[in-house]
């Protein structure tokens, strides 16, 4: 499973849907995340992004989700 990190912390990762077989990112502070597109399903910290395999990347919300990710770091809400 490729996993990224931030600053030495565990950020976000990429992985296949068991049940939906979609390819996925999930964010591991998404509980702090409001975003529609954004799934909890049964995990207390995390939330994924599904990919539709059919459709190209949706990069703007990647790049939201992403700055607003590095930003609960940045700001000392996650801890460093």
């Amino acid at each position: 499973m490729p996993f990224f990190s931030y600053k030495g912390k565990m950020f976000c990762y990429l992985w296949i849907h068991k049940k939906l077989k979609e390819p996925y990112m999930g964010i591991v502070e998404g509980k702090h995340f409001d975003e529609v597109f954004l799934i909890q399903e049964n995990r207390s910290r995390m939330k994924i992004m599904l990919f539709d395999v059919n459709e190209d990347l949706p990069l703007k919300q990647i790049e939201i989700i992403i700055r607003k990710a590095i930003d609960l770091y940045k700001t000392g809400i996650v801890k460093i």
